[in-house]
């Protein structure tokens, strides 16, 4: 029996909360680098870099955080529409908004034969849901119920502002690399006709930060995939017991990932950059075992999906 909220697992909330905290630790340490670093010299150069590529973190940060919803429209080229011109699809959202007890979201079409679909917002008051018209075309109403119910938990849990929350030292870290290679590069790493200490100083503290950048921002980034992969199972697990259909949502997973083998490559290089917004991403590389590649990735393997679903498949019939 479907239930009237979105449910959550202790298991992956836990381990959610384990990779926050390593991602603050990474931060700490961080700061406490770039402090030491700074310290170490007293230049104004390198200290200048940190807080430029600061600011500028916090403002993508902001713009991410307050405008994903018309930016991820905007990329994907897709559409708002009424209930009059697609009455079954905003039939499928009003019962699990009943459901689940939460605003309805706008609705989005999106003009492309890729089977996929996305939500994104910073609350549920902003929230949008978009799906493509090959979705539509593709899943019948049960599994697309299962796929819009697996986004719509995406808004209920306010994963937007927990991946903007996560991302951020992982941006920080990356512009202070490029802002410090091009300090160097121009000549901005105190090679000028002064000569005193600080800028004899200057050369191998902004090497020095670029290196603690490119670490940190390394180690942020794998950890960032790793919550995007417990938040995909997450949305499943809820989604799937919001409906009380598992099987539903498992189908409708084989169907997309089978179909989106066919579509043209130059599409799914399009769509990539909502990979990390989609029910499933465009390219899906190492599945069925643990690779380099699934390390990188946004999602979770389609065989670990589905064992999860399996298992709650399970749960649901006794």
């Amino acid at each position: 029996m479907a239930r009237t909220r979105y449910a959550t697992d202790r298991g992956l909330i836990a381990r959610m909360g384990a990779t926050m905290f390593l991602l603050g630790l990474v931060f700490v340490a961080f700061i406490a680098a770039l402090v030491y670093l700074l310290g170490a010299f007293s230049n104004v150069s390198s200290g200048g870099i940190v807080f430029i590529a600061a600011l500028f973190g916090i403002g993508t940060a902001f713009g991410s955080y307050f405008w994903s919803d018309k930016i991820a429209l905007r990329t994907s080229g897709a559409r708002e529409v009424s209930p009059q011109q697609a009455p079954e699809l905003h039939g499928v959202i009003d019962r699990l908004c009943a459901l689940a007890d939460m605003p309805k979201p706008r609705v989005a079409i999106a003009p492309t034969d890729m089977p996929n679909a996305f939500a994104t917002g910073r609350n549920t008051k902003v929230a949008v849901l978009c799906v493509t018209e090959g979705l539509l075309r593709r899943l019948d109403r049960d599994e697309l119920e299962g796929v819009i119910a697996h986004e719509m938990s995406h808004v209920a849990h306010k994963d937007v502002a927990v991946m903007t929350l996560a991302s951020f030292l992982g941006i920080v870290a990356a512009l202070v690399v490029r802002f410090a290679f091009y300090s160097e590069l121009f000549g901005g790493g105190g090679r000028s006709n002064n000569n005193n200490g600080n800028n004899q100083g200057a050369l191998p503290v902004i090497l020095a930060v670029m290196v603690v950048g490119m670490v940190v921002y390394a180690v942020s980034f794998l950890l960032i995939r790793l919550l995007s992969r417990y938040r995909e199972l997450s949305a499943d697990r809820s989604g799937a017991l919001l409906t009380g259909q598992p099987s539903a949502l498992a189908s409708a997973l084989q169907k997309v990932t089978g179909d989106m083998a066919r579509i043209p490559t130059r599409d799914l290089r399009a769509a990539e950059p909502l990979n990390a917004f989609y029910f499933a991403p465009a390219f899906a590389k190492g599945r069925g075992q643990v690779t380099l590649s699934s390390l990188f990735s946004t999602h979770p393997s389609l065989e670990r999906r589905l064992a999860e679903l399996a298992k709650i498949s399970k749960q649901l019939s006794r």
